[in-house]
């Protein structure tokens, strides 16, 4: 599997801490005879914290773009990400 990290963003939450979150897209080259094909997940992270990763989500990479655009907008923590992927599916 490859990681394409895509963003970060930074801000400080209610109790005054900075937290920074990262934002990839995972890519899986997934073999389909006598094809090979792509599937796509994403991963956030957060500095010195939690991580979590939904692999296999799509094969279209415009619609995990717009996974991922929402994912960044929104700053969708690492425990949050299942959920939101859930709901978003």
């Amino acid at each position: 599997m490859t990681q394409v990290n895509i963003a970060s963003r930074k801000w400080r939450d209610a109790q005054g801490r900075e937290r920074r979150f990262h934002y990839g897209l995972l890519i899986r080259e997934v073999a389909a005879e006598p094809f090979f094909c792509e599937d796509y997940g994403v991963r956030v992270w957060e500095d010195g914290g939690e991580d979590a990763s939904v692999p296999g989500i799509t094969v279209s990479a415009q619609r995990v773009d717009e996974l991922l655009s929402l994912l960044v907008e929104h700053r969708v923590s690492p425990t949050a990400l299942a959920d939101v992927v859930a709901d978003w599916l």
